[in-house]
């Protein structure tokens, strides 16, 4: 085409029927032919070579590829024609591209049978014929618009976006109205000045361009005679000329002022008709301005010299015609991209058909392709695209009555950015949900608000129970709703964290609820649930006939924005019900031990665990050989006033008497009423002590010991118990009961030696007093009363030195006190003092303790002194004392060991000799008839018995009969043990005489070595 010596003619596309593409026929104009006129004109040139591109690709089978190619080469041939659009007839590049893409369509559609293809390649066919049917519904939308059907077009977000960057033809000449053309210019005027449908709810939006600039501007500016900038400088300096049809924009009429005219002073997107009253402004030389009728009216004849298509030219006869051929474009688009990955401009497209059956009244279509629609504006977040089309979607709804789905439609509407819609209109969408929801619907279904109600836990930690425990959940609740709403019930469901098994805990609100708009903080009561983590699940709800959930999670925005919403944010837990766990502890205050027989006050511990004893009751009741004083109320302080100062011994009887409470000083006297009495508040919280007046009765006497063995004290004996029920809790659901061991003893343990036996019979008897509680005991006085065959020496009375009292013992501290008796005639004497078997030691003492340590004096009861100090006591207790035996009956003897000595696991045999010296009197049966039961006692950690440990030997009744008893054992320990005992069980200990006199220790070496340890050398 740009070879030297060819001649050169114009571009082309002059012809009869040029206007229709024949880049798929390569025989519309052969090769022959251009070598036979010797020109070579670029137009129909290049169809030439793409139709004989696409022959050989379609003998190939290769549809696809003719399909790519050919839609580029639409794209760069449209280019060239609008290079050379000044010099062809009008509109003819929007002409050509539509036949283009049609051809294209119907030729690669016939030849693909989506045989041997991948999913990739047959999608991206798809793709293909839907961008050429979306180019060839966006050309002949715009040439409708020309012809004035732009009032039947659309104004979607998809058309506006399309048509509003699509510039208008550029022609050299705009065409001019044709003679004898009134009637459609009329007509056009007609249908110019139809009011558009109002949109339902009232919504006043303006409507999107269609257009990149005003046409009626972009026409008059292209007349071959005006060459004008705007409309209002076509007039000769008259600024007088106002339209008498048609707002701009904005709604003001298009009025200049009087001595300014601004250069925009028309709306870009009006394409009302414009008349003028007086024609005769017009100046003569210039040709009066056309109208936009005029412009359709121009423009439809210009059109139908260049289209030679019959069917393109009956598709723009009538608005009718054209909405089937627009519907028949957009469809194909729609089922293409459907079929292709760009599902959504297929889904786009669904709505542009929506539109037009929606015009018609064919509202079931229109309904199920605007909620596709929607969906799919809604999931991608496009909040402004889904204000256009959902109210339609609703109006549908409406007349179709779908309930359901109107209100779910007025849900979304509220739900979107407040900015979208005005405040009336948010009204508007409010009043239609409250109105449905008090209204009798056939079908009433749950309604999902989740986009316009959400919810979350307060902020800061979780709310905390304790198992069994009630309580009250507080929540956010934000609203969408302009205005307040009355909620009939409100249901909040709790899902457990760890645990699926628990299922759903329902909780709901005790009465009827009104949510302002924004936040609103409601309390609803928790029954008790039980341990485990609780994260809010569904919000459900009750307005008029109508239940709603919601779903959603929300949370406080910005400090500055206190209704931001987010649904995106993690689960948080608002509930955590602790595990069964020890709430409270009730314990003996002290324990050492209290006294015996007398009023004592017993110190019991309450001590909360992080949880409440707010109006707690406490159920008291004694054991077996325990009482209350009833006398005495039961005092309660404070933990650290109680035990504050411990080094200081304080007199329990100087407590305040005063029944006030003190709940500041925590200290309050309580009554006991039928065993039970009520906590004080000041005592929820805190560690305290509770004082119960109590005495331990025990008839039995006292028995006292001797020096040589040891005390062994039975616990139990003085061991008390008080069983303790503490009711508690915000509805007293919580008890926790407890048995409470409190020890009490005699003040003094009395043990007994002979320090001195004299050669006249007299005997020096020391009493030693243990001291057995936490307290300083003053003896003021001690006498004995001896038994039978004992006498005082002296004084008859068997009281020690008056100058050794008062005597003073610390506590665990020890004292003696020296008695001098001898042995009495056993044949003279009262027979009454024969029978008696025990002394009595009768100690008459003081006693100064606290009740914080341990045992203290005696409380004083209501109405006595406390200033007179401690009152005596008085301690007795039984001594047993027997008469010194001079010559003992049975001797048993240790016989030496093996001289090689003791090895531990070595068998050795232990001996000993029994002989008897004399007969005596009161000895068991067995020894009268010389039998002889023995005992061996050995430390099992230290030896084992290989013979037998009990059993009788024969021992001759004569005096000086000997017998010798042995036993295997095995010493299981190295070093200084003590050797297995020899005991005579029915001997008495004080007719034995025993070598060694006491116990003794013995040598066992270690085991010797075993060779197998042994390394050679």
């Amino acid at each position: 085409m740009n070879t030297r010596g060819v001649k050169h003619k114009d571009f082309g596309g002059l012809d009869n029927g040029d206007d229709r593409a024949a880049f798929l026929n390569h025989a519309y104009k052969p090769l022959s032919q251009f070598v036979l006129d010797d020109t070579f004109r670029e137009f129909e040139f290049r169809q030439y070579l793409f139709a004989c591109q696409s022959k050989l690709l379609f003998k190939l089978n290769r549809p696809v590829e003719v399909a790519s190619r050919g839609y580029s080469f639409i794209i760069s041939y449209s280019k060239a024609l609008s290079r050379h659009e000044n010099k062809l007839p009008f509109c003819f590049r929007e002409v050509w591209i539509i036949s283009a893409c049609l051809a294209l369509i119907n030729a690669t559609v016939s030849r693909y049978d989506g045989g041997l293809v991948t999913p990739d390649v047959e999608k991206e066919f798809f793709r293909l014929q839907g961008d050429l049917y979306s180019l060839s519904r966006v050309k002949f939308m715009r040439l409708a618009y020309l012809i004035g059907y732009g009032m039947d077009i659309e104004k979607s977000p998809a058309n506006s976006a399309a048509l509003s960057m699509l510039s208008w033809p550029r022609p050299a000449v705009w065409p001019s109205v044709p003679p004898d053309a009134s009637t459609r210019v009329a007509a056009k005027e007609k249908l110019l000045q139809s009011s558009p449908k109002a949109k339902h709810f009232g919504i006043q939006r303006k409507p999107l361009p269609l257009e990149p600039s005003s046409l009626l501007r972009e026409a008059n500016r292209r007349r071959a005679s005006l060459s004008a900038g705007n409309i209002f400088e076509l007039f000769d300096g008259q600024h007088n000329l106002t339209p008498k049809d048609g707002p701009g924009a904005d709604g003001s009429p298009m009025t200049p002022p009087p001595n300014k005219i601004p250069v925009s002073s028309m709306s870009r997107t009006n394409s009302g008709p414009v008349h003028f009253e007086n024609s005769s402004l017009i100046r003569s030389p210039v040709d009066r301005p056309m109208k936009l009728s005029e412009v359709h009216v121009a423009a439809e004849h210009a059109l139908n010299a260049t289209i030679s298509d019959p069917d393109l030219l009956k598709a723009l006869s009538s608005v009718h015609d054209f909405e089937l051929k627009y519907l028949d474009l957009t469809k194909g688009a729609a089922e293409n991209y459907n079929r292709s990955w760009w599902k959504r401009h297929g889904v786009v497209l669904d709505g542009e058909i929506a539109a037009v059956c929606y015009r018609h009244g064919n509202y079931d279509l229109a309904a199920k392709s605007y909620e596709k629609v929607c969906a799919l504006y809604a999931g991608e977040g496009w909040q402004n695209l889904l204000a256009e089309v959902l109210p339609n979607l609703a109006e549908c709804q409406k007349i179709l009555n779908d309930h359901a789905g109107y209100l779910a439609s007025c849900v979304k509407l509220l739900s979107l950015d407040k900015g979208l819609f005005l405040v009336q209109e948010r009204q508007a969408f409010e009043s239609e949900v409250v109105r449905l929801a008090h209204s009798e619907m056939k079908h009433p279904v749950p309604l999902d608000v989740s986009s316009l109600i959400t919810f979350s836990g307060n902020p800061g930690p979780p709310l905390e129970l304790c198992d069994g425990d009630p309580g009250t959940l507080s929540v956010t609740v934000w609203s969408g709703f302009p205005d307040e709403i009355s909620l009939e019930s409100l249901t909040l469901t709790l899902i457990a964290t760890f645990s699926a098994d628990e299922g759903v805990k329902v909780i709901k609100s005790s009465s009827a609820l009104v949510l302002k708009p924004g936040r609103n903080d409601v309390t609803l009561p928790l029954p008790p649930q039980r341990p485990g983590s609780y994260v809010l699940g569904v919000l459900t709800g009750q307005i008029g006939n109508l239940r709603f959930r919601s779903h959603s999670y929300s949370r406080g925005g910005p400090p500055d924005s206190d209704d931001f919403m987010s649904f995106e944010k993690p689960i948080r837990p608002v509930l955590k019900v602790s595990k069964p766990r020890p709430l409270v502890d009730l314990s003996a205050a002290i324990s050492s031990a209290l006294l015996m027989n007398e009023a004592q006050w017993v110190g019991l511990i309450v001590r909360p665990i992080d949880y409440s004893l707010k109006g707690a009751i406490l159920h008291i009741d004694t054991g077996p050989g325990l009482k209350i004083e009833e006398s005495h109320m039961i005092e309660m302080e404070s933990c650290n006033e109680a035990f504050e100062g411990f080094g200081q011994i304080r007199n329990s009887n100087n407590i305040s008497t005063d029944n006030s409470s003190t709940g500041g000083g925590g200290y309050e006297r309580l009554p006991l009423i039928d065993g039970k009495l009520k906590l004080p508040d000041w005592a929820s919280n805190l560690t305290s002590v509770l004082w119960l007046p109590v005495r331990a009765i025990d008839d039995r006497l006292l028995m006292g010991t001797s020096a040589v063995i040891s005390q062994r004290q039975n616990i139990v004996d003085g061991m008390r118990t008080i069983a303790l029920k503490l009711e508690f809790g915000v509805s007293h659901n919580q008890t926790f009961e407890r048995t409470v061991a409190v020890h009490f003893t005699y003040p003094l343990y009395v043990s007994t030696r002979v320090s001195d036996k004299c050669k006249d019979g007299t005997l020096l008897l020391q009493v030693v007093l243990h001291s057995q509680v936490k307290a300083t005991l003053t003896i003021c006085d001690a006498w004995m009363d001896l038994q039978g065959g004992f006498v005082h020496v002296g004084k008859d009375d068997g009281r020690p030195t008056p100058g050794f009292f008062p005597l003073s013992i610390c506590p665990s501290s020890r004292a003696g006190i020296m008695f001098c008796i001898r042995l009495g005639s056993t044949t003279n004497g009262d027979e009454s003092e024969l029978l008696k078997s025990h002394s009595i030691l009768n100690i008459r003492y003081r006693i100064s303790g606290d009740r914080a340590l341990g045992a203290h004096s005696p409380m004083v009861h209501d109405g006595q002194d406390a200033s007179t100090g401690s009152r005596e006591l008085l301690f007795k207790s039984a001594i047993v004392l027997q008469r010194p035996v001079l010559e003992p009956s049975l001797a048993v003897g240790f016989l030496p060991l093996p001289s090689d000595g003791l090895r531990v696991g070595k068998l050795v045999s232990m001996r000993w000799r029994v002989e008897r010296l004399k007969d005596i009197e009161g000895e068991a049966p067995s020894i009268h008839d010389g039998e002889v039961l023995y005992e061996v006692d050995a430390n099992p950690e230290n030896w084992m018995i290989a013979g037998r440990k009990r059993g009788h030997v024969s021992l001759s009744l004569e005096q000086g009969s000997r017998i010798v008893i042995s036993v295997i054992c095995v010493p299981l320990v190295a070093g200084y043990v003590r050797p297995p005992q020899l005991g005579l069980p029915d001997v008495d200990v004080t007719n034995i005489s025993c070598n060694p006199a006491g116990p003794h220790l013995i040598c066992v070496l270690p085991p010797t070595l075993s060779s197998s340890f042994c390394i050679p050398v």
